[in-house]
């Protein structure tokens, strides 16, 4: 194999595959990336056998062929190459790779592809084809809610359903619930449940881009991303997602509408008082202003007025303020209608095909 690039170009695609590699694999081969030349083109693979994610860039093909490289080592190394400069790869015997520019040269000893695991194929099966920026959107409104508690493994996912030709994200960790539906440009009849890992999630957000196409395809116990260049693949989390339609409230009459920013930045200046064992912030509601405040023994109070428009009854209710800005900051409305029902019961937010549920926390 031999190949000639531009440093940034390669650099790039290392940096799109690099991520999910694990420096303490259980396998030496897991550390590894898999070069592979094709018609003018370069794929680099990696993979850590619940994730696989594989990139195409352009190169100058002199010789096809394949071997797989340490990931850090050879990352380390081009990154260092001097300049911008062209950098020329080629693999000698007992897949020793010789990486060389004008007037500097490494070598570094590779693996076979043989020992490199496969990634799974997924042959006729049918693709949702959906904008990538619509997708990134969806899953910014989703992913903070998903659980890292792993006796609850089936919450450590976000749940992709495809129903009616709709695409639905839902995610909770059981102390708020977060649910988008997107609808789909192509008809899609059957309904198909998945549970994806927030790992996954991570990787696909890293790499999606406005204006391009993304195509899913599902496959048993496995779902790929073509996002064009790059290609995620990943095992999905296996079980009964729960109904989470059942705690959904129907549309409330009492509804505050708020201007976000300013919602935002008053949770936000609360939360700098807030402490593991003093979490709750303080919002007490009357008509036209929200009173929002933070008392913590031992470090002190804030208190912040906030004008909104609410003919309702006086409440007074306390939320973990983190919950209410990993919504708040990913919304883009000006305005926001905050539905409150009491001191006990749950808020919604509900915009547009969008609906965040948080459960209230005892005050004191």
């Amino acid at each position: 194999m031999k190949f000639s690039v531009d440093k940034s170009v390669l650099l790039e695609g290392i940096q799109a595959v690099q991520n999910i590699i694990s420096s303490k694999a259980a396998l030496p081969i897991l550390s590894h990336i898999l070069l592979e030349t094709g018609n003018n083109s370069l794929r680099l693979t990696a993979t850590d056998l619940d994730i696989g994610i594989s990139c195409v860039i352009p190169v100058n093909v002199l010789e096809t062929g394949s071997v797989s490289v340490p990931a850090k080592r050879f990352g380390d190394i081009i990154r260092e190459l001097p300049g911008t400069t062209t950098t020329t790869i080629n693999t000698k015997k007992n897949n020793l790779v010789l990486i060389e520019t004008e007037n500097c040269q490494f070598k570094i000893i590779g693996l076979p592809k043989e020992e490199f695991p496969k990634l799974p194929e997924f042959k006729d099966k049918e693709a949702v084809k959906m904008e990538q920026g619509i997708l990134k959107e969806m899953l910014a409104l989703t992913s903070f809610a998903v659980s890292f508690d792993e006796t609850r493994y089936i919450l450590n996912g976000i749940l992709f359903k495809i129903e009616n030709n709709s695409l639905t994200l839902v995610a909770t960790d059981g102390k708020r619930l977060a649910v988008i539906e997107r609808k789909l440009k192509q008809s899609f009849d059957k309904t198909v449940k998945v549970i994806v890992p927030i790992k996954t999630i991570h990787e696909l957000n890293r790499n999606l881009s406005d204006g391009k196409e993304v195509s899913l395809i599902l496959g048993n116990n496995q779902v790929l991303f073509d996002l064009d260049s790059v290609v995620v693949i990943s095992r999905l989390i296996e079980g009964e997602f729960p109904d989470y339609r059942q705690v959904i409230p129907p549309p409330s009459d009492t509804k505050m509408q708020i201007s976000r920013e300013q919602f935002l930045l008053a949770v936000r200046r609360a939360s700098l008082l807030a402490t593991p064992d003093y979490q709750a912030v303080k919002f007490e509601v009357f008509k036209n202003k929200m009173v929002v405040s933070k008392s913590t023994p031992d470090i002190g109070e804030s208190r912040e007025e906030v004008p909104v428009d609410y003919q309702g009854r006086e409440i007074m209710i306390g939320f973990n303020p983190n919950y209410l800005i990993d919504v708040l900051k990913n919304l883009e409305e000006e305005k926001l209608n905050f539905e409150l029902t009491d001191g006990e019961k749950p808020g919604v937010i509900r915009v547009d095909g969008y609906i965040y549920i948080v459960l209230p926390m005892r005050l004191g």
